[in-house]
């Protein structure tokens, strides 16, 4: 070990994953002892486990914020005794108070001295100082003050459209946005702006104009602490998405000797008028039309894509930090690793692929998951830098998508390009979506192979994504047996017609155009806007559940599509004044394919053809989506953003348990697809009765302010058994609208037979829209029926202005439909005013009865009802709706059948196989319920 390493015995790496093995690799070739910190989140990750001594970092902080805890990084450091602390990239990596900290703290930092940061790692600064260096600059802007817009407009069309607005500190693309006018300059700049305060903890953002066919290279410096400052050539990092580089090469193969030679001189200018120390690179965007070159920024930090330097110059670039922050000087080769400025030469070529979890058919969005089978490529000429990149890795949304660096190495260009196109068919990644196949794609493109290409490479060239599709043969193999699963059920397949079964008729439409309604109202307005329209007019808003609650409640949600989508005219034509067709979400996604074997998604881009002007409208579970579980949240986002691009206006989100915090996901994605955004309340127990404390009036209102601060357009109350009495109606929807001034949207059940009552009560109290099934799939455990409603609202000022002879006509299209379900139809012929004491929602009551039917259970009704109220109480008295009344159900179940009373399930030494459901209900895999769980059950 040389002298100047002396310094350095023990190293803590303040990174993760692929950077952190990365210095790790290095410091252990050089004898030096590696110490790594992890968040809570990255407890399995690999880089823990690949250092000598590793400690979690940042308790009870978030997996971004545990990384950019200056306070505790430098206690873990001080207390295992270290001598420096590398960065890496990202997180504090251009931080110059954590330098500060550091020093303070008598540790090396591997990297420049904070004052050089401090300058160079302000874009803004470092544009002066190139100036000064007499190096060319992009017109830009100082740091933009984000709240003055008017100033903002200014110095953006001093500048002159189009225009990047980028982060002042940190750098990957995060914080940067492309403006091409000032109709979006504000908004842009805004979210540039909370961008770059959440990716590097400061919000400072500056103008730059934009070069439209523009290069991007980058110069490799590196000083040392005697004065000395080389360069390593160049980097090529023009392919990019979003500002984010994609692959990178070095040498630049547009690039003459005379070219090169011209901007690795400049780099060298900023870097020697800088005082620069440790390794960094120097930004430039290349005019493709000019040849001009201009800079843009430093980092003062270790690249992402430092591998190929590494390779084309034979310095190890890691390893050189280390050393120079150790004391080492450039031209010693033993003491820095870094030969003088006449020594460095380029040998061949290198290229470098960042494979991530993202899905390049489906705008690069991130997929998370469990890896089921992990195989990477290997050879001559290939190097691999990972995280945490092997069978049953668990990837999360936490962090970056970055999977894997390859990097390939030939002797001239065309031949690193094959060889990594070779790599890349090499890989095999199982269980999470990659970008492989994009690469490969990429890496073999004449453009790629010819350097005909700037940063807008990417985005226009369309045969890029234009791949074949992999053989998965045990992919193929588990979609056929899911296919079996799902689709092979023969629950309904060949069922007999009912003997007095109608034929149903939709109603005669006469010819003309249909009448704008309320899509167009939205189309219009945009839905912050709709939101006020809605508390501004006065008439009664209504939604008909028919082709959703209404026959989920009553027919087990078995009517097909075709009896739904045939009637979807009539309603466009006839009730163009309805609020909203409550259609799709809820069981329906589930039972039409477990079921009916029908696609849900044609069902919903159906109705949306054939019922152009009024807002169709789902049930979304929250975290739950349409199914029973918790789903990732990037597939509930996924299942949203496709929901909406097949025609779904209005989304009705709740969450089982009352827990906001599930809902955030479901909430802020419908948000992002500028569609409406109607957050749920799940109504339970009785604010009337004082001697019901848990969901007092408090607790509704309390509800209510989490969800209007959540972004919600409009506030549902769901009350999914149909127990709010009138009075409480009144009560709950007068102080809902005065604490969040939101519309609010009344849903009930008719299962007690009162339900209009609570429905003209609700109206009374302010109300702006309700819902109700029309007439004849009304009442019983479905909604209260539309056209009594409609009627009693008549020539008040609350009309709703429908018209009660279409709905007439559609009542007798519904009676007709219904005579062909009869073997799920309810078995039940009245109202049950003992819904108050058992609670059982209204399409679990249906349900219920027929399973305890089914189990040959049902004479025994009221025990089961009874039961279910025991389960309850034995469960704290929870929120019942979808999926957590499933979970009460089943075991009220489980209780009738074995014969169990509520002493013996709770009885400590009494074993009970419980149903999976409550299983999963008590690890909180549904969420937290109110006042959590009773500790006598949890235990067992």
């Amino acid at each position: 070990m040389p002298k100047s390493l002396k310094k350095i015995k023990k190293l803590l790496i303040a990174n993760r994953s692929e950077i952190a093995i990365r210095v790790m690799r290095a410091a252990t070739e050089l004898g030096i002892l590696t110490v790594a910190v992890y968040s809570r989140e990255d407890r399995y990750a690999l880089h823990r486990f690949k250092a000598d001594e590793s400690y979690l970092v940042g308790v009870d902080k978030g997996p971004i914020e545990a990384y950019l805890d200056i306070k505790d990084i430098i206690r873990i450091a001080k207390e295992t005794h270290v001598d420096a602390i590398h960065p890496g990239y990202g997180f504090l990596s251009e931080n110059p108070e954590f330098v500060d900290a550091c020093q303070e703290a008598g540790l090396i930092f591997i990297g420049p001295p904070p004052d050089v940061m401090r300058r160079l790692g302000s874009k803004v600064a470092a544009r002066q100082l190139a100036q000064e260096a007499g190096v060319p600059v992009m017109p830009a802007s100082d740091p933009l003050p984000v709240e003055d817009a008017d100033t903002v407009k200014r110095l953006a069309e001093s500048i002159g459209y189009p225009v990047m607005v980028k982060a002042t500190w940190g750098g990957g693309g995060r914080g940067m946005r492309v403006i091409e006018d000032e109709e979006t300059v504000i908004d842009l700049v805004e979210q540039a702006s909370r961008e770059a305060a959440a990716a590097f903890g400061n919000g400072e953002v500056y103008f730059e104009k934009l070069v439209r066919n523009a290069r991007h290279v980058e110069v490799q410096v590196i000083g040392d602490n005697h004065g000395n400052v080389v360069h390593l050539y160049e980097r090529d990092c023009s392919v990019q998405r979003r500002h984010q580089k994609v692959v990178e090469r070095a040498p630049a193969v547009f690039l003459d000797d005379d070219a090169r030679n011209n901007l690795c001189a400049q780099g060298l200018k900023i870097a020697r008028t800088a005082g620069y120390q440790n390794a960094g690179t120097v930004e430039f965007l290349q005019d493709a039309d000019t040849g001009e070159i201009y800079f843009i920024e430093v980092n003062p930090r270790i690249q992402v894509e430092h591998t190929v330097t590494d390779w084309v110059t034979g310095v190890d670039l890691v390893q050189a930090q280390i050393k120079i922050a150790a004391g080492g000087r450039i031209g010693d080769l033993e003491g820095s690793g870094v030969p003088a400025q006449e020594g460095i030469h380029l040998y061949g070529h290198a290229i470098q692929c960042r494979v991530t979890t993202e899905d390049p058919e489906n705008n690069f969005t991130p997929d998370y998951g469990r890896i089921n089978a992990y195989r990477s490529a290997a050879g001559f000429g290939i190097r691999l830098d990972a995280g945490t990149a092997f069978t049953g890795a668990l990837i999360t949304q936490h962090y970056d998508s970055l999977l894997v660096k390859v990097t390939s190495w030939a002797s001239e260009a065309k031949s690193a390009a094959a060889r990594m196109d070779r790599a890349l068919r090499e890989f095999r990644i199982r269980g999470v979506t990659t970008n492989l196949r994009f690469l490969e794609s990429l890496v073999n493109h004449p453009g790629f192979l010819e350097a005909n290409y700037n940063t807008d490479f990417i985005d226009n060239t369309p045969e890029l994504f234009h791949f074949p599709i992999r053989k998965d043969r045990a992919t193929r193999l588990l979609n056929f047996i899911g296919d079996v699963i799902v689709n092979g059920n023969p629950e309904v397949k060949d069922a007999p017609l009912p003997a007095h079964a109608a034929t149903p008729h939709p109603p005669v439409l006469d010819e003309g155009d249909i009448k704008p309604g309320s899509k167009q109202k939205l189309d219009e307005l945009g839905p912050e806007r709709y939101a006020q329209w809605m508390l501004d007019q006065k008439k009664i808003l209504i939604t008909d559940t028919t082709m959703r609650d209404a026959h989920q409640s009553l027919l087990a949600t078995r009517v097909r599509s075709k009896d739904i989508v045939d009637i979807a005219p009539s309603y466009a034509q006839l009730t163009p004044e309805m609020f909203s067709m409550e259609c799709w979400g809820g069981a329906t996604f589930d039972v039409a394919m477990r079921f009916l074997h029908e696609c849900p998604w044609e069902r919903l881009q159906d109705l949306r053809t054939r019922m152009p002007n009024i807002l169709t409208q789902m049930l979304l579970r929250a975290s739950n989506g349409v199914g029973y579980t918790n789903y990732p949240d990037n597939v509930v986002r996924f299942f949203v953003q496709q929901s909406a691009n097949a025609g779904m206006d209005l989304f009705r989100i709740f969450d089982s348990l009352n827990w906001v915090e599930n809902m955030r996901v479901a909430i802020n994605a419908v948000l992002e697809t500028g569609k409406l955004c109607e957050a749920s309340i799940c109504y339970t127990g009785d604010i009337s009765d004082p001697s019901r404390t848990k969901y007092d009036l408090k607790y509704y209102v309390s509800l209510a302010r989490e969800l209007k601060e959540a972004g919600a357009h409009i506030l549902g109350i769901k009350d999914m058994a149909g127990l709010c009495k009138p009075n409480a109606a009144r009560v709950l929807v007068k102080a809902l609208k005065e604490e969040t001034g939101l519309p609010i949207h009344f849903h009930t059940h008719d299962t007690s037979g009162i339900s209009a009552a609570s429905v003209l009560a609700a109206v009374e109290a302010g109300a702006d829209a309700v819902d109700a099934a029309i007439d004849s799939m009304s009442g019983l455990t479905s909604q209260p029926n539309l056209g009594g409603i409609v009627e009693a609202l008549k020539n008040t000022d609350r009309d709703s202005g429908l018209d009660t002879e279409a709905l007439r006509q559609l009542s007798t299209y519904w009676e007709q439909v219904r005579t062909l379900y009869t073997g799920y139809d309810a078995n039940f012929r009245s109202g049950a005013s003992d819904v108050y004491i058992h609670e059982i929602p209204g399409g679990q009551y249906t349900n219920l009865r027929q399973q305890a039917r089914s189990m040959g259970i049902d004479r025994h009704w009221p025990e089961v009802a009874n039961t279910y109220a025991k389960v309850n109480e034995m469960f704290g008295d929870i929120v019942k709706v979808t999926p957590s009344s499933k979970v009460v159900g089943d075991l009220t179940l489980t209780m009738i059948t074995g014969n169990l009373t509520p002493e013996e399930v709770q009885d400590p030494d009494k074993e009970i196989a419980f149903p999976e459901s409550v299983i999963s209900f008590f690890r909180g895999e549904l969420g937290q319920p109110p006042g959590g769980f009773p500790k006598a059950l949890q235990n067992k």
